[in-house]
């Protein structure tokens, strides 16, 4: 419904899993709406945050005070309760919980002037913010994969994996939406490393310190990339075709983002994307199959040419699709995007 980066991904997701995630994304982008929405008087927005796991059992709730660009979501989310109501319970719990504690936490950020007005000040902060609108969502969603039956429950005995995996994808959009935050007056980057380079927050904005600003954004772009090696472990550990390629796509697109973001002074003037054409390559390269490899070399050559045929089939499904959900405008139910596939959870939007 609101997001490209992951439409494609949904449609490989075990049907079990489909609805329920996509609901998921769809409430999260809806506290992330009202979080966004600087235009919302503060006491409202918290209250808003704060309550936001209860309002999504409401029946016919609706928000029409938002002029967020995903204010439609808002003043329609009276569809996305009524589908929160058909999925399991065990998966609905998942939703409530993680929606409590990321809306509390986001409540906590803004109802702190210090962080509202002079922006984040250590990295402990940066990654407590971090934890709250993403670090959460990995949580989540590791949980109904595991209640699914998809994934090692082992995965639980080690949550930092879980939480390196949103971390990495909310550090990526931090550091390229540094412009886009600035012009709104929020400021993400960490005091303790944007200071290394400039007196003042403004600094970095100006051309006489150009040199000083790309520095501090490859700073930001190596302290984001620590979280690869635990994001590789989780992957490694994943043995279904579906769900490697819903959390290998996500991880690659921002990898290659972080790539075109280091030492890249066009960061400071606007937003910076990948190429289209690179991130459907990018696709395509993280969805190969998880058993080819040694045993398909050995396989018969008539077999061999059903599964490249197969693989070439669903290749041109995968850019068919990335082509019509690119122009996709925000329509239809809950229940009709994830039929549709569109989500976006903890994606790097392209």
């Amino acid at each position: 419904m609101t997001s490209r980066s992951f439409a494609t991904v949904i449609l490989e997701l075990d049907r079990e899993l489909l609805v329920p995630i996509t609901l998921f994304y769809l409430v999260l982008r809806g506290l992330d709406t009202i979080e966004d929405d600087m235009t919302i008087p503060l006491d409202e927005r918290i209250l808003l945050l704060r309550n936001f796991h209860t309002t999504i059992g409401q029946d016919g709730w609706q928000f029409h005070g938002s002029k967020d660009k995903y204010h439609e979501l808002l003043e329609r989310f009276d569809l996305v309760i009524t589908e929160l109501k058909t999925i399991k319970k065990s998966y609905y719990d998942i939703i409530k919980n993680i929606t409590f504690r990321m809306g509390n936490g986001m409540a906590d950020f803004a109802q702190d002037t210090g962080k509202t007005e002079n922006g984040i000040q250590t990295i402990e902060d940066y990654e407590l913010y971090c934890h709250y609108v993403a670090g959460l969502v990995g949580e989540g969603l590791t949980q109904m994969l595991i209640i699914s039956q998809l994934a090692n429950p082992k995965f639980s005995e080690r949550p930092s994996l879980a939480e390196s995996m949103g971390q990495l994808l909310q550090k990526t959009n931090v550091i390229r939406d540094i412009h886009e935050d600035w012009q709104d007056g929020r400021r993400w980057y960490p005091k303790e490393i944007w200071s290394k380079y400039v007196d003042q927050w403004e600094d970095l904005f100006n051309s006489s310190k150009r040199e000083k600003a790309v520095n501090c954004i490859s700073e930001m772009v190596l302290d984001a990339l620590k979280h690869v090696e635990d994001c590789l472990i989780y992957m490694a550990d994943v043995r279904d075709q579906s769900l490697f390629t819903c959390v290998a796509i996500p991880q690659t697109m921002a990898v290659a983002t972080l790539e075109l973001l280091f030492r890249n002074p066009a960061v400071l003037k606007g937003n910076v994307k990948i190429a289209k054409g690179d991130a459907c390559q990018i696709m395509m390269r993280s969805t190969r199959n998880l058993h080819s490899g040694s045993s398909a070399q050995r396989m018969p050559k008539s077999q061999a040419a059903a599964v490249s045929y197969k693989e070439t089939n669903r290749r041109d499904r995968l850019w068919r699709s990335w082509r019509t959900t690119a122009s996709a405008r925000p329509s239809g139910s809950a229940a009709a995007c994830a039929r549709r596939g569109h989500s976006g959870i903890s994606g790097v939007s392209l």
